[in-house]
């Protein structure tokens, strides 16, 4: 009768170490399925991202990653990058001329940096619209306002370099809309903002433009000082090819025809004008005419070259100019072929839209023919017309600045009236807090004695309470070193009996000290700690299991775990340690994830590893797994199970708050 009650004893402990076994080869599978789907379309999108930016690619190409990286970043529109792609995709699309795709991207880019407080992107979203719409659509009060814009948010991020370039291409607009003094004002702001060192080149476009509103104001020695500086700024050749072609032109408006003569005949010679073949030809064109305009003897051919330069090149705008020279030119000695060059400019001027070129020559005609009253009412026309544009035009920009500048005070008003409220607020709070004291101290002194009798009792009790801790503790070690060099030692030395036909009367002995020992063992199991530093503890018990396994948990922050009861925090905290026990012994994961959901009434938890998974057979046996499922189903929770063979384990728990 021994023998068998020995015999039972054995095979009962060895079903244990094969429930053991099988509960450690599944829990070691659930550890890697979440995290590595958020690790792997984290690295994919920053892969396709960044090839977005490559210019070693085709364009195409850069527009086919930075769609797979939007499809990607949908999956988790919290990511940091969701801005920034939306933003890449509507540069790309603006670059491929796909306008209507640049639109509705924008809205979504718009609308999602709105509701993030995005500064950054917002300035930089509305920077690319302002250059839309000023380049493409060539609508200068949409451009004025989306570019104004710009402007502000990089104010708010204390980016003072773009404030300053935002700056000049206002001034810019307003310049070529005639609106001269408030451009003036525009760029003097900017070089307020403008860095010497880094914005170099834009502070030589600040003082280009701001010298070409001083020449239309007749101004010319300020714009002759301004071009002077635009030049010295200027680290482009190209761009002081320009402005010396500019300055040649204030030199010739000043009657400084020698100068500008001077000046044109040396970058006209200079081998790398020649690279830039419309800018040739506009220094060929301006040098022809100063030398027209101071008296000297020339022939047609030094205007013709230019002009041939330009109609190879289809340089509209430039023909323009060497049409009206030319009609100048022709003007006294023959008067049909001026006439003729006249034709061509009004005809360029209406295809390109260009009503103030018209309006030029038309004046140069009227000199010809004084008596042409069709003419001179054409000529007043288009003056009126241009004169109600460029004051409505004035008006909205004035309008833009003067709303924005409204919008700026109002910011700082309602800053500077938040400040005086919590001022207020605080001063109020101290002085509640002060009569509060005086009170509370009063009461403190008259209650001191009850305090203090209470507090020894609660005192005497929680020393008590201290002592079955330090017991407690105490019979934790005692059963740790008992485990690992007692038991584990015994259980070793078991197993290797097995393993070499080791006489069963010893086996059968040997497993029934261990027997006992395991009994005894749980009956000593310290209760798991279910008060405020439950989820520290928790999350102490599953990193341990991971010392080579990345664990990955989320949601544990937006549990309140003080609504849970005592009884959930145990069975869940048992549940998750066996489920990290089986990965970590058979699963042989490498990532482990671990969700937590609160919802009103249930708290839902996810689990998934990339381990090896299990077979539905292997699922269904009466192992750790279903000791799991019973602690569920005993607090009245559910547990679902699902596992591929070679594909991950993964199980949802459900259980109320």
């Amino acid at each position: 009768m021994a023998h068998f009650w020995f015999w039972f004893k054995f095979c009962a402990l060895k079903n244990i170490f094969v429930l053991l076994f099988l509960l450690s080869l599944t829990a070691c599978h659930l550890n890697k399925k979440n995290k590595e789907p958020n690790s792997a379309v984290q690295d994919s999108l920053l892969f396709h991202y960044k090839n977005s930016l490559s210019r070693d690619l085709e364009l195409s190409k850069r527009k086919q990653e930075i769609d797979k990286a939007f499809v990607l970043v949908k999956k988790i529109p919290a990511d940091s990058l969701y801005a920034q792609i939306l933003y890449r995709k509507s540069n790309i699309h603006f670059a491929l001329g796909q306008y209507d795709s640049l639109r509705f991207y924008n809205k979504l880019s718009l609308e999602h940096s709105l509701s993030t407080n995005n500064y950054r992107t917002l300035s930089y979203q509305y920077y690319l619209m302002g250059y839309y719409y000023s380049e493409v659509l060539h609508m200068s009060d949409s451009a004025f306002c989306n570019y104004n814009l710009s402007k502000n948010y990089f104010l708010k991020v204390q980016d003072s370099s773009r404030v300053g370039k935002n700056l000049v291409i206002l001034g810019t607009i307003q310049k070529n809309q005639n609106d001269y003094f408030g451009s003036k004002e525009t760029l003097t702001e900017a070089l307020q903002y403008l860095n010497p060192e880094n914005d170099q080149e834009f502070i030589a476009r600040c003082y280009n433009t701001l010298a070409t509103d001083h020449r239309k104001l007749f101004n010319y020695e300020d714009a002759i000082s301004y071009y002077t500086k635009a030049i010295e700024n200027s680290g482009s050749s190209n761009n002081k090819f320009a402005f010396q072609n500019n300055l040649a032109t204030a030199y010739m408006d000043n009657r400084e025809y020698e100068k500008a003569i001077s000046l044109l005949g040396k970058i006209s010679s200079d081998s790398l004008l020649v690279k830039d073949q419309k800018l040739y030809a506009r220094v060929l064109d301006n040098l022809a005419y100063a030398k027209w305009l101071s008296g000297g003897s020339i022939t047609e051919r030094v205007f013709e070259k230019p002009l041939r330069i330009r109609s190879e090149n289809k340089d509209s705008r430039g023909l323009i100019a060497s049409y009206t020279h030319l009609m100048e030119y022709y003007g006294e000695g023959n008067p049909q072929k001026s006439k003729a060059y006249y034709d061509s400019v009004v005809r360029l001027s209406k295809k390109l839209k260009i009503p103030r070129a018209e309006r030029d020559v038309l004046k140069h005609l009227m000199a010809l023919e004084p008596n042409n009253v069709k003419v001179r009412d054409r000529y007043v026309f288009l003056q009126d017309s241009l004169y109600e544009q460029e004051l409505r035009v004035k008006t909205q920009f004035a309008k833009y600045k003067y709303d924005d500048k409204l919008n700026q005070e109002a910011i700082l008003r309602l800053e500077k009236e938040n400040t005086e409220r919590k001022l207020e607020v605080a001063q109020q709070r101290n002085q509640k807090l002060l009569s509060y004291g005086v009170a509370g101290f009063l009461t403190m002194i008259s209650g001191f004695g009850i305090y203090y009798f209470v507090q020894r009792s609660r005192r005497f009790k929680q020393q008590s309470k201290t002592a079955k801790l330090e017991a407690t503790y105490e019979t934790e070690a005692e059963l740790s070193r008992k485990l690992h060099d007692d038991f584990g030692g015994k259980l070793n030395h078991a197993m290797l009996l097995l393993q070499n036909g080791g006489a069963t009367e010893e086996v059968l002995n040997l497993m029934d000290v261990l027997y006992n020992q395991s009994r005894n063992f749980s009956r000593k199991i310290n209760d798991v700690d279910t008060g405020a530093n439950y989820k520290q503890v928790l999350l102490g018990m599953m990193g341990n299991y991971c010392s080579n396994t990345k664990l990955i948990v989320t949601g544990s922050t937006e549990v309140d775990w003080a609504k849970i009861s005592a009884l959930t925090k145990k069975t869940l905290y048992r549940v998750l340690q066996e489920l990290m026990i089986n990965m970590q012994k058979h699963s042989g994961a490498t990532l482990v994830s671990i969700s937590f959901e609160q919802g009103a009434k249930t708290l839902k938890v996810d689990y998934m590893d990339n381990g090896v998974g299990a077979t539905k057979e292997e699922l269904n046996v009466k192992n750790g797994l279903w000791n799991t499922e019973k602690r569920i189903l005993a607090i009245g929770g559910t547990v679902i199970f699902d596992s591929k063979k070679g594909h991950g384990f993964e199980a949802q728990i459900e259980i109320s708050n």
